[in-house]
């Protein structure tokens, strides 16, 4: 359970600096955040490897890019069902979803050690 209140902080504290960050990212406060990032997870748990699957092959093809933009357009969902979180455009959540995995790796890290 410590684990699981520990992964929702840091992707909570990894998506309010990525919103800072990107233009066309917005997230109203922290209870927006933490909302998202928990929605995030589910979404990124149960609809990211079926995507994933399904689009192998456009995968395969673009070398494994096609993934950023998987990941890009499931932020992009969350951000329409999160009330306080936003974001315009697709690129913007393209760009965001590759900066909200660095830092969340990078967080993540940090307080393994």
């Amino acid at each position: 359970m410590k684990q699981l209140i520990a992964k929702i902080l840091i992707s909570g504290i990894a998506l309010k600096f990525t919103s800072g960050i990107i233009e066309g990212m917005y997230v109203d406060g922290w209870d927006s955040v933490f909302i998202a990032a928990i929605i995030l997870g589910i979404v990124n748990a149960v609809i990211r490897p079926l995507l994933l699957i399904l689009t192998l092959p456009l995968n395969v093809f673009t070398l494994g890019l096609f993934t950023f933009v998987i990941n890009g357009l499931l932020l992009k969902t969350v951000a329409t069902v999160v009330a306080g979180f936003d974001i315009v455009g697709v690129w913007p959540a393209i760009i965001g979803a590759i900066i909200l995995s660095v830092v969340s790796t990078v967080l993540n890290w940090l307080i393994s050690e």
